[in-house]
């Protein structure tokens, strides 16, 4: 018998939707079902690696961890990863497939990518008891009906029915939620089985009319008001809402170490911060664009970057390359993950266009190291260890080139089968193609009392993840009617 589903879609982007889903996985696992997470299409350059050497986006991860499942390629059958403003690499079933103008991607590959996603949604739909689909931006892009595979498109094909989602903390979510259900079809509207209002700030009961209002006008019954839950900030984030959160740190005024991240244009696996975000001692800020990076500072982390190439000519434009360069010469630590390490070396060549336009770009020369860029993308869950703290790492790599030259013959850790990164001569500058580095407890506490000593707290990072998504669970089960939303989750089939 073929699973049930519901699926969440949106009145807009970044309404809630990966983390809602994440906490109802959650939940539904606390009712003995085999639930597995579904999202047709995902936009986003912040990836995981799963353990067949696909990669997925880090929500679906999340979700997979929320249902005590390992990722896999299933669950996020179609990811674009932009590399530019106007092209996006595409992932399909783990795998990179091409590179593709919008233009060419919506007239040309969108429909073909259909029959990946069902083929996914098929699997699943055999295996599990449950499946939670998350949609993709908002359902009311009725200019992109016709082609879409990551909301209705997606939706109608598999008749699945669907829960609108509308977020009252942006403002004007009567106009969202009763709009979506103005401009959307009939035959559309009539897959929507109810709604729920996310990140309520202050007693919810407030907004009672409103949700009558909603009622009344949509005839979709309301499962709920979500109040603002802390639990959804201090998960991994996927949506660049971490990013402002990370910039306004003003709780941590006093901390004993800061810690500053540039806020690059193609940023990618930006998660990589969040053990050292949750540290109470550590004051960690994304630098927007057009702000210089502070100089009272104990350390630069440069993030991983979806376009190296491109990113080094942003943190030139940005000013950042003197601010980093500066840094690094008044004794500053500095270190790079992934592309950010390629970012720190003398040069980086793509002679075939690999990252953007061939060609080759001096970089910040603060590791004698050059990185050439290939076709073949390594994508895999790994460990090893820190040669100089002697902890032990797991994590995951995920990117294309290879860096060689003689600071790697100092690297900054060992990996299961190669050594990998670099370390300067006077070990002030460093950078690792492991993902997930600092979610490693002991070298997190090594790399932070390394700064200022007795920094490090006992926090035990897996485990934070793991209370924060049972105290979102238990946010929702008092929030939502979640009977009556497993109810709305029936048996699919695939529709002409």
């Amino acid at each position: 018998m073929p699973a049930r589903a519901l699926m969440f879609q949106g009145t807009g982007s970044d309404v809630g939707k990966s983390t809602l889903v994440a906490g109802l996985c959650r939940l539904a696992v606390r009712r003995g079902l085999k639930v597995a997470p579904f999202k047709p299409q995902n936009m986003s350059n912040n990836a995981a690696a799963c353990l067949d050497g696909g990669e997925i986006g880090r929500a679906q991860a999340l979700q997979a961890r929320a249902c005590h499942l390992e990722p896999q390629v299933d669950f996020n059958p179609v990811l674009l990863k932009p590399q530019s403003d106007s092209t996006a690499q595409v992932i399909v079933h783990g795998k990179m497939l091409d590179t593709l103008s919008a233009n060419n991607y919506m007239n040309e590959r969108r429909q073909h990518l259909l029959q990946a996603v069902t083929e996914s949604f098929v699997r699943l739909s055999e295996q599990h008891d449950l499946i939670l689909v998350e949609g993709a931006g908002s359902a009311a892009e009725i200019n992109l009906r016709e082609r879409d595979i990551a909301n209705m498109g997606f939706a109608q094909r598999m008749t699945v029915p669907v829960c609108l989602i509308g977020d009252i903390d942006r403002g004007g979510v009567i106009a969202s939620v009763v709009g979506t259900r103005a401009v959307i079809s009939a035959s559309d509207a009539a897959l929507i089985k109810s709604f729920i209002i996310n990140r309520f700030r202050g007693d919810p009961r407030l907004f009672d009319d409103g949700v009558t209002a909603i009622e009344e006008l949509t005839q979709w019954p309301c499962r709920g008001v979500v109040p603002w839950l802390p639990s959804a900030l201090k998960l991994p984030q996927e949506d660049a809402v971490i990013l402002e959160q990370g910039k306004a740190d003003t709780d941590k005024r006093n901390a004993m170490v800061r810690i500053a991240v540039p806020l690059l244009s193609r940023i990618a696996n930006f998660d990589d911060m969040d053990p050292l975000r949750l540290e109470p001692n550590v004051e960690l800020g994304f630098v927007p664009p057009g702000s210089p990076i502070p100089r009272d500072i104990d350390a630069i982390i440069i993030p991983g970057t979806k376009s190296a190439m491109g990113d080094l000519a942003f943190l030139r434009e940005q000013g950042w390359d003197h601010d980093i360069i500066a840094f690094a010469r008044a004794g500053g630590r500095v270190t790079g993950v992934c592309g950010g390490y390629q970012l720190l070396g003398k040069v980086i060549h793509d002679p075939q266009g690999i990252d953007g336009p061939p060609g080759s770009a001096e970089g910040l020369g603060l590791l004698d190291i050059e990185t050439r860029m290939h076709t073949e993308k390594r994508t895999r869950k790994t460990d090893g260890h820190c040669p100089r703290s002697h902890t032990a790492l797991t994590g995951y790599e995920i990117h294309v080139g290879v860096s060689t030259g003689p600071d790697t013959r100092r690297p900054m850790t060992v990996l299961a089968d190669h050594p990998d990164g670099a370390i300067s001569g006077d070990g002030r500058i460093e950078g690792t193609y492991l993902h997930g580095i600092f979610g490693n407890d002991d070298y997190r506490s090594w790399w932070l009392n390394g700064l200022t000593s007795g920094t490090a707290e006992n926090l035990n990072y897996e485990a934070t993840v793991e209370r924060e998504l049972d105290r979102l669970a238990d946010g929702l089960e008092a929030a939502l009617d979640v009977d009556a939303l497993l109810a709305d989750a029936r048996a699919t089939s695939v529709s002409g």
